[in-house]
Order: structure tokens, then sequence, then C-alpha cells
């Protein structure tokens, strides 16, 4: 297994450019499964207030329609519902599968790295910390909003390494 997230990408949801973690050094990250049919689609627009708070802070976009097909619509359905109705500036990857054996190399690191527990996403909206050195911290379940005092605190921490 890899040692770092900065050995990962997605392809992006416009299609041929290519996400490389690798771009992110020496930020903080926020990587978070997504899905526009979710009861936690409102967090799109807590993301984005999170992705423009600070210079060293990248949020990062992951569809999947893993759980509840609540993301059936194709790439560019959601690229559109993600610019018409929460305006998204944060990078966003194609859809991708993010659990089970065939889930994203990215997320079969971060179960290695953090454990079932954190590490592996159980619904959408998932959020998966990668410090400034590429490694993996934690992970908040859908429950904790991207504005929460505990998620926010623990970016705040991040960023001051």
């Amino acid at each position: 297994m890899s040692s770092t997230a900065y050995d990962f990408s997605f392809k992006s949801i416009k299609g041929e450019e290519m996400i490389d973690l690798s771009d992110f050094k020496d930020k903080v990250m926020v990587v978070v499964n997504t899905a526009s049919h979710c009861g936690f689609t409102y967090q799109y627009k807590g993301l984005q207030t999170l992705h423009n708070s600070n210079e060293d802070l990248v949020v990062i976009g992951v569809p999947s329609n893993d759980f509840g097909n609540q993301e059936p619509a194709g790439n560019e359905e959601i690229r559109t519902f993600c610019d018409t109705k929460f305006r998204v500036t944060f990078p966003l990857a194609e859809k991708s599968v993010i659990k089970g054996k065939d889930a994203h190399p990215f997320y079969q690191w971060v179960r290695e790295e953090l454990g079932f527990v954190s590490g592996v996403p159980r619904w959408n909206f998932h959020k998966i910390l990668i410090d400034k050195e590429g490694k993996a911290v934690t992970g908040y379940a859908a429950l904790t909003k991207p504005g929460s005092k505990r998620l926010r605190k623990k970016i705040e921490s991040l960023l001051k390494l």
C-alpha cells in the first residue's frame, strides 16, 4: 500500500483532467464522498464555505452511488447540479466506487490507514481529513456537518502544524 495521500489521484468530473492529490502538498485536505439525492446534500453549501475559508485548505468531493442509490446521475448531470444548486468550486472527482473490493485505491488506502471505524464511509458525506504531509488523520461521519465546532477545531489544529 502507498504511504501518503499524494500517491493517489481521481479523474475529474470535468472529463480528461486528473485531480492529483500531490498537487495539494502543504495543504489540509477534506475528501468527502457526496450524493445529490441524499438528505445530507445541503452539506455541499458548508463544504464550499469550508473550502473558501483558508487558502491552505482544500475540499475534494467524490460523488458515489454506493449508499442507497442516491447518486444515480452521470458525471455531467452531477456537475450541473453542483454548479447550479450550490455553486461548487472545489474539485469534484468523477463518480467513483468508495466501498468494498472495487473501491477507489484512495479509499482502500484510507481503510488501511484509519481502520474500519473512521476510515470506511458508512453513508454519503463522510469526511476524511488529510494533513499537510499527506497522512490520513481521521474521518467524520455524515452527521458531522462541515461547519461543526469539532471538525473546524481539528482542521484549525492541522493548519497550524
